[in-house]
């Protein structure tokens, strides 16, 4: 799967994430509630136009306006996440990493975060990182189907776990019976198991 796939949806849950506004800042040392956050005017507006600068490849000018709006916003993980994408489509893997460890502590196994992170752990060759931080945040987001897909591609093309990839494969396929694409893999396995 291209990286425009996988950006697709974290940029839309990002602005989501985001764009949300409610009370004000929480005064607990507990994960921030995105939805329950008031984000200014500015930092909304300059998130925005990142989004549009990551939609349109120019990652360049994406870090620079998300570097100033994790400078004024640090709650929130949806800006670090898009921050680690844009390091990551200039090949900047260590800065990558870095936003997605930021995106985490903003918000403890964030799904996208996760994700986001144990596909460049796996890019890098890291398999066992890559699958710990699958698993960890599945144990709080089991249905999350981006996680389920990636741990069973993991186990498959890089683990060579028949058993972890079939069971990630026929569990998404409980939420997604329409994935061609997982349906013939699920053969495959089938038939290597066998």
């Amino acid at each position: 799967m291209s990286w425009n796939n996988f950006l697709r949806p974290v940029v839309c849950a990002a602005v989501l994430l985001l764009a949300a506004c409610a009370s004000g800042p929480q005064t607990s040392n507990r994960p921030v509630d995105p939805l329950n956050v008031k984000v200014s005017g500015s930092v909304n507006r300059d998130f925005l136009q990142a989004v549009e600068y990551l939609q349109g490849e120019r990652y360049p000018e994406a870090i620079e306006l998300l570097q100033s709006v994790v400078a004024r916003e640090q709650r929130l993980s949806a800006p670090y996440v898009n921050l680690g994408i844009a390091y990551f489509r200039t090949g900047d893997e260590k800065h990558a990493e870095e936003a997605f460890l930021e995106a985490l502590r903003a918000a403890p196994l964030d799904p996208v975060a996760s994700n986001e992170l144990a596909v460049l752990y796996r890019h890098q060759g890291r398999f066992d990182e890559a699958r710990k931080t699958y698993a960890d945040s599945l144990a709080v987001h089991a249905d999350n189907l981006p996680l389920i897909k990636n741990l069973g591609i993991l186990c498959d093309l890089y683990l060579q776990d028949v058993n972890c990839a079939l069971a990630q494969f026929q569990l998404y396929l409980n939420h997604a019976p329409d994935d061609t694409n997982v349906s013939i893999w699920v053969a495959d396995l089938k038939r290597r198991a066998n």
